[in-house]
Order: structure tokens, then C-alpha cells, then sequence
């Protein structure tokens, strides 16, 4: 039994223990291919996440909106918009005192989203629109179609945005 681990030490020691450049060479090539195959599914999975980001704010808009609704003697807030980083505050008039009723609600919007509240000329319905700079994808609520919040065609968007 020591003689053979003798020789098993010996063999160990007069070999070379490292890796040849075939082999170095083999590994590098998977690892650029793993690389090649997840770097676009995580762009496409940050993409999809930005969008659901713009959905949900425009959900949560809706509900400002409709809140402000019931505590505001059924009255809609006057339209607006909000840019990246800000939040959409309804209730609030230029000067910067509230509006009908003196409750205000806001929505808090996500990184990169962008959102626009139009109250319609009769001032029995609304539309909001949103999106998010790296989805490149608009969602729409019209109150007056009910429903949930959908993908705005273009004609939608152009109605919601003039």
C-alpha cells in the first residue's frame, strides 16, 4: 500500500499539474458563448420590467384620479403632466392652492416614466397616458371605455396627448 502511494507521489511531482493552451483556450469560448446567449435575455428582461413599471404607475394614477373623484364632490382634477422624476399631483391649480374641495392626491412615478392626465371637455371622463424612457411602450386608461390599462395604439395616444 506505501509502495504505491509512493509511486503515485512520484508520478505527481514529474508531471506538469497545470492546464495546456487547448484546453484554457476550450473554456474561454464556452464562457463567451454563455455570455453571447445572457446578456440579451437580461436587456429583454429589464426592457419588459421597465414597461410593467409604466403600467403600474398609470394604475396607480387611476386611483389618485378616482379618489380624488369621491372626495371632490364627483369632480375630476384639472389635467396634467409630469415628467421623469416627479410625481402627478391632482387638486392643484397654478398658483399652487387646491383645488375644488382642498384634497389632493398624488402619484408617485417610477425612474425614466413619464406621465400625462387630460380631463375630457365635458368633464365626465379622462385619459392617462404613461410610458418609461427605456421601454419605448405607452399604456393608456380611458375612463370612459372603462376596463383595464392597455397598450395605447397610436391613434389612442395621439387623442390622449393633444
Amino acid at each position: 500500500m506505501q509502495e504505491t502511494l509512493r509511486r503515485m507521489q512520484k508520478k505527481r511531482a514529474a508531471g506538469d499539474g497545470g492546464f495546456t493552451l487547448v484546453e484554457l483556450l476550450v473554456v474561454v469560448v464556452i464562457i463567451g458563448v454563455l455570455v453571447a446567449i445572457a446578456v440579451p435575455m437580461y436587456l429583454n428582461y429589464r426592457k419588459g420590467a421597465a414597461n410593467k413599471s409604466a403600467e403600474s404607475d398609470v394604475r396607480a394614477a387611476v386611483s389618485a384620479i378616482e379618489q380624488f373623484y369621491t372626495e371632490n364632490d364627483n369632480t375630476y382634477p384639472a389635467s396634467t403632466t409630469a415628467d421623469v422624476g416627479t410625481k402627478l399631483v391632482f387638486g392643484t391649480t397654478t398658483s399652487g392652492t387646491s383645488g375644488t374641495g382642498g384634497t389632493q392626491q398624488t402619484a408617485t412615478l417610477s425612474p425614466q416614466n413619464t406621465m400625462q392626465y387630460k380631463k375630457s371637455a365635458t368633464g365626465d371622463s379622462y385619459k392617462v397616458c404613461g410610458y418609461n424612457a427605456d421601454g419605448k411602450v405607452y399604456y393608456l386608461y380611458d375612463s370612459a371605455a372603462g376596463g383595464s390599462v392597455k397598450k395605447a395604439t397610436a391613434t389612442d395616444l395621439a387623442n390622449c396627448v393633444s
